[in-house]
């Protein structure tokens, strides 16, 4: 998986691509700490991820945790594959999904 990362002010921009499973989730949930602190408007662009596992469920809801408490998170382009493991989940309930 790639994750690509923006800060302009106190937003953090993430485009992520590939699998966000298992084995990749440690990866972002490592720049999320990193990169957070601050933060007041978080976006995550999934267009170009393939699949999401329970893991990566798990650090979307995470980051959305945080982001309660010190702003907004929105994740955009959610490509039909990945947002019907959204709708299977509940997790299009919970986040803010464009």
């Amino acid at each position: 998986m790639t994750i690509d990362t923006t800060v302009a002010g106190t937003e953090l921009s993430i485009v992520l691509e590939g699998r966000l499973d298992t084995n990749t989730a440690p990866e972002l949930e490592a720049e999320l700490k990193k990169r957070v602190a601050g933060i007041t408007s978080l976006v995550i662009d999934i267009e170009k991820l393939e699949y999401i596992s329970s893991a990566g469920l798990r650090v979307l809801l995470s980051a959305h945790k945080i982001m309660v408490k010190q702003g907004t998170m929105v994740i955009k382009n959610v490509r039909d594959e990945v947002r019907e493991i959204f709708e299977v989940t509940g997790f299009d309930e919970i986040l803010n999904i464009e």
